[in-house]
């Protein structure tokens, strides 16, 4: 009898980390230098892409890049 379980073959970091790079873009408040409060607008591995004023400003301009907004809390 053959066993058929999948083997698991774990992905390199840079691949894990890249995952959802084309996909998603990740929106959370944040506070910009001069002290002034935003949304920030980040990738999926994290690094800062842009800021906007507001959540809907934000979302739009993710969505205008195809991607898809996730909001961290």
């Amino acid at each position: 009898m053959e066993n058929n379980i999948p083997v698991f073959t774990p992905l390199a970091e840079d691949a894990f980390l890249s995952l959802g790079n084309q996909q998603i873009a990740y929106v959370k408040a944040i506070n910009l230098p001069d002290g002034a409060h935003a949304v920030g607008i980040f990738s999926a591995d994290g690094k800062p892409m842009a800021a906007a004023p507001s959540i809907e400003i934000a979302q739009a301009l993710i969505r205008q890049h195809e991607l898809e907004p996730a909001l961290v809390h």
